[in-house]
């Protein structure tokens, strides 16, 4: 278990697109922290999803932090654009081919930090987390993905969950968000292995109660 609160950020790519703002409003409404923005290139993750002028009208629409994760293959180039756009959280990939020395990773998440967001680092399901130690103090958010990084809607991966809890394990202290696949049953396995921050698209917005549905993965 975390010593970390529980956060629920629902993830925007399983909305409306079409109601954005009121779609923001209700989950906004129904307890969600933070809200969780993916962004996509069609060469990091075969998909292709929005980009800075987008994130800028989820900003203005919305009252809590954005979590914005950039799965794409030079995010070292798109820092300040999605900060200046309202990133709260910027999350890059430790995969990214942009990111291929530990030096230029951490020369990114210095970036985002000097630019004014808080810095993460995000692992595909099969990426160990070794690959994060040398981070660890340089984050203030690690995520493990728990599904291959593309689409929403897919099925959890339990052999991530001992990733999980190594990465907390490892004394890393700041937030530890799981996102893909995550509902009540698989974000308590999560919780109990020590994440703080569950990212559920799916499991948000197409249940027939916001507030259930966020409360659930909370575990109240």
């Amino acid at each position: 278990m975390s010593a970390q609160p529980i956060l629920v950020a629902p993830s925007l790519l399983a909305c409306d697109f079409g109601h954005l703002a009121e779609e923001i409003k209700q989950v906004e409404e129904a307890g969600a922290d933070w809200l969780h923005v993916d962004v996509m290139d069609g060469h990091f993750v075969p998909n292709l999803t929005i980009g800075p002028v987008i994130v800028e009208a989820i900003r203005r629409a919305s009252r809590i932090p954005l979590d914005v994760h950039l799965m794409l293959n030079h995010p070292e180039h798109y820092v300040k654009p999605f900060v200046d756009a309202g990133a709260h959280y910027l999350t890059v990939h430790v995969e990214a081919p942009g990111l291929r020395t530990e030096a230029l990773v951490h020369k990114t998440l210095d970036d985002i930090r000097k630019a004014g967001a808080r810095p993460g680092l995000s692992v595909r399901p099969r990426t160990t987390a070794d690959a994060l130690t040398p981070f660890l103090k340089a984050v203030d958010l690690m995520l493990v993905m728990t599904v291959e990084p593309g689409f929403g809607g897919q099925a959890f991966m339990p052999e991530v969950v001992p990733k999980v809890r190594q990465v907390r394990s490892s004394g890393f202290g700041g937030h530890l968000a799981v996102d893909g696949g995550i509902n009540a049953q698989t974000g308590a396995l999560c919780r109990e292995a020590g994440a703080n921050v569950l990212v559920a698209g799916t499991y948000v917005f197409r249940s027939t109660s916001y507030r259930d549905a966020i409360r659930s993965l909370r575990g109240s």
